[in-house]
């Protein structure tokens, strides 16, 4: 974990209910941000201080970075929270968003938007297991490669989490 206190932050964890199956939708981040450049996400980020609670932090964040509005958004409810080794603290919002909808992505924050079935993300199978030694700590973190994209770390952590709690 990084040092000092854990930073408050929320996620938007996007099923889209396509047809003939629902898919997850993720963003890869621009290589020019501060904190994980490049790299698979959900949309979301810190909790400000304007905002009511993390899921309105995580519609915030959606709309501003991907500028998907709350109204094709059918809150679930949270997933448990996610302590990352960067210092945040954050609460999964799972969503079911319905189509049709027309993504504009922030090109400062957001690369690029995709979507991934959710079956092969639910599938354990898919689930690898990678251990990495960081600070002088051995830590392990969960990676799913789907074509051209390695989701990894807190965003694979978090599908892990939904795949647990859909299987209970």
């Amino acid at each position: 974990m990084a040092p000092g206190p854990l930073r408050p932050a929320a996620v938007l964890v996007p099923i889209v209910l396509r047809q003939p199956e629902p898919t997850l939708l993720l963003t890869r981040r621009t290589d020019h941000l501060h904190h994980h450049p490049g790299q698979v996400s959900f949309p979301g980020g810190r909790v400000e201080e304007q905002d009511s609670s993390p899921i309105e932090t995580a519609l915030r964040e959606t709309e501003e970075e991907i500028r998907l509005l709350r109204q094709h958004i059918e809150l679930l409810g949270c997933l448990p929270q996610y302590r990352t080794g960067t210092g945040f603290d954050v609460t999964p919002v799972v969503g079911l968003v319905t189509p049709p909808f027309e993504l504009v992505p922030d090109e400062f924050e957001v690369a690029e938007v995709f979507e991934v079935p959710l079956s092969f993300l639910l599938d354990v199978n898919n689930h690898q297991l990678h251990r990495a030694e960081v600070r002088g700590r051995l830590r392990e973190y969960y990676a799913m490669p789907y074509g051209d994209y390695f989701i990894w770390g807190a965003t694979a952590g978090m599908i892990v989490s939904l795949q647990r709690f859909l299987d209970r």
